[in-house]
């Protein structure tokens, strides 16, 4: 678990504290797609399983497979997030991580995202 006071693993600047623990605490706080997208990478860091899978979309969630995603997220080592373009809809990002072999590794993806009410949800992604 992230302490109080460090950095957010979503490459913000700002302590995880005020930026995404914000969104994992009140989905509700993620008012972007951008923001979504954010908080579900930190959310692999600190193993925030429950958040990932309920900010999967409706429509796609039962898909999912809580232990599947806790795998993923537990076996690597997660090291940065880079956005590389952002639009209403959608966000393109890479994610830099060591593997449980500790290699480096890159899962480079756009991601779809789509508001329903007031929260945004993952959709999909290619």
């Amino acid at each position: 678990m992230i302490e109080t006071g460090y950095l957010c693993p979503c490459g913000s600047g700002i302590p995880y504290t005020e930026c995404c623990q914000q969104i994992h605490r009140s989905h509700a706080k993620a008012i972007t797609a951008e923001m979504l997208m954010r908080a579900r990478y930190s959310a692999f860091v600190v193993q925030d399983i429950d958040f990932l899978y309920n900010t999967f979309h409706p429509s796609t969630r039962r898909f999912q497979n809580k232990n599947a995603i806790r795998q993923w997220a537990v076996e690597n080592k997660w090291m940065q997030l880079i956005i590389l373009k952002s639009t209403l809809q959608t966000v393109e990002f890479e994610a830099h991580y060591l593997d449980a072999n500790l290699e480096v590794q890159k899962h480079h993806e756009k991601s779809t995202f789509k508001k329903q009410g007031e929260l945004w949800y993952y959709l999909d992604g290619r």
